[in-house]
């Protein structure tokens, strides 16, 4: 069986998001309205220089020289949930900062991504997350509950979803599994508005999951504030995550 993790709390990631870079497109930007006329058919035509990683996990990447008016290098781990594979959510735990790869390398698996925000000091989650049905930590006080207004959930089955935060929070959740973070940005095959704040409206290096209407699972990451690639705001990633076919998508770490 195959080993797909989200890890979390790798703090070097959570550090570089929250500061201002002179290279690339940190620098003012207005956000124009996000227009995705030519985006099916650009994506349609990239050349994503797919690669197997194992059976039913391809990854795939492309350096964009244009698109959402910017350069934009591209990672994309596309997971066929039909096949037999295994997926959680560790964490790195009180007072342990390390990274993905050496998480990776750590337990053995085929693919592992950025999870959720994170503690910088003490290295451990500043939203809800729940692992094997025992809360690990609760969100913070004044988190933006725009940025946990979604949660990447493991039912006992083994089945990954992206939900909505309950309007009583996130304990009425029955799945063992709850990592939650946001924005929100694809739910029932549709985009969800994004608020007008500047996390949101700047462009920044992200990392997003999403499920398709086939069932597979996209772990997306786009690298930013670089002149090879700006990074996207969260508008402009509801728009990529909904022309990639998502039903429901949302933003982790990033």
């Amino acid at each position: 069986m195959k080993k797909i993790y989200l890890i979390l709390f790798i703090a070097f990631i959570h550090v570089s998001a929250c500061k201002n870079y002179d290279d690339g497109n940190q620098l003012p930007y207005v956000a124009p309205i996000v227009d995705d006329e030519g985006l099916p058919e650009l994506l349609s035509q990239t050349d994503w220089s797919p690669t197997p990683i194992a059976d039913g996990i391809l990854w795939k990447h492309y350096q964009f020289p244009s698109i959402f008016e910017s350069r934009q290098y591209i990672n994309i781990f596309d997971i066929d949930l039909s096949k037999d594979l295994s997926i959680d959510i560790p964490s790195a735990g009180q007072g342990n900062f390390f990274t993905v790869s050496q998480a990776a390398e750590l337990h053995q698996v085929d693919v592992a991504i950025n999870g959720s925000y994170f503690g910088t000091t003490y290295g451990n989650s500043t939203t809800y997350y729940k692992k094997n049905g025992t809360l690990i930590t609760p969100t913070v006080a004044g988190f933006d509950s725009f940025r946990e207004n979604s949660a990447f959930t493991i039912d006992a089955a083994g089945k990954p979803a992206v939900v909505k935060k309950p309007s009583g929070g996130w304990d009425q959740l029955d799945a063992p599994f709850v990592l939650a973070g946001g924005p929100l940005l694809v739910y029932d095959g549709k985009e969800v508005e994004q608020f007008d704040q500047s996390f949101n409206t700047l462009r920044h290096p992200r990392t997003v999951v999403g499920i398709t209407a086939d069932k597979h699972l996209l772990m997306l990451v786009v690298d930013g504030r670089s002149t090879q690639s700006q990074g996207l705001t969260t508008a402009q990633l509801a728009k990529l995550m909904l022309n990639l076919g998502c039903t429901a998508a949302m933003k982790m770490d990033g």
